[in-house]
């Protein structure tokens, strides 16, 4: 997030709150609220009154409720891009590596996935409720996704190279189908809606298809 200049920049006079925590309370009331209430049930005047300031004060820092989804969007989106980062890539290690050394990569890269969209549940339902809405969040998300398309699909030309996944639908595709699988599945899983796997039992579930779909069964050695 960009850096909060100093109040005397602004030529406002020095307040007990700076702008950054005014900024902070914000975004936590934002994540607050939409832990208890769909997207469309909180105002703006719902955030100014929990972050402790007026509703001129949050246009100060925000213009829209929508901005302030964008803004927690960025935050979550590097969080669980390092997390992925952290767990161990598919393409590291020598040809040869034991099959359950890149299924563990594999299991560990959805559940980094997983793991930070639990943890923030109600904004991940509701970046999906403004996503049909609002242009900035559907155009913020498909970058993303687009990343992680690109982060999956050299995975797999990685496993073809060499010799433990079988050629078969162009790695970008396949790349395209399994991410949009799990968006579909844990969105179902994290909201309830219609069919949905059970929370305890999505990571396996995700991560067998994710083997069957680039390996056949499973990783060769």
């Amino acid at each position: 997030m960009p850096s909060d200049p100093s109040l005397g920049v602004r030529g406002r006079r020095p307040a007990r709150t700076s702008g950054d925590d005014r900024e902070l309370a914000i975004l936590a009331t934002a994540e607050r609220l939409l832990a208890e209430r769909p997207l469309s049930a909180v105002s703006v005047d719902d955030l100014a009154r929990g972050a402790g300031i007026s509703r001129p004060t949050f246009y100060f820092y925000f213009a829209s409720k929508d901005a302030v989804l964008l803004s927690l969007l960025d935050r979550v989106v590097a969080e669980a891009d390092a997390a992925m980062t952290q767990a161990e890539a598919v393409t590291s290690g020598a040809s040869g590596r034991p099959p359950e050394v890149a299924r563990e990569a594999w299991r560990r890269a959805i559940s980094a996935y997983h793991d930070t969209f639990r943890d923030h549940r109600g904004l991940t339902l509701a970046w999906a409720e403004a996503r049909s809405t609002n242009h900035e969040v559907r155009e913020l998300w498909a970058g993303v996704f687009e990343g992680w398309v690109q982060r999956s699909a050299a995975a797999i030309e990685a496993e073809r190279a060499r010799g433990a996944a079988p050629p078969g639908v162009p790695a970008r595709d396949l790349a395209v189908a399994l991410n949009s699988m799990n968006e579909r599945v844990l969105y179902a899983t994290f909201s309830g809606d219609g069919p949905a796997v059970a929370e305890s039992d999505v990571v396996g579930v995700l991560l067998g298809i994710w083997l069957s779909a680039i390996y056949g069964s499973a990783p060769a050695g």
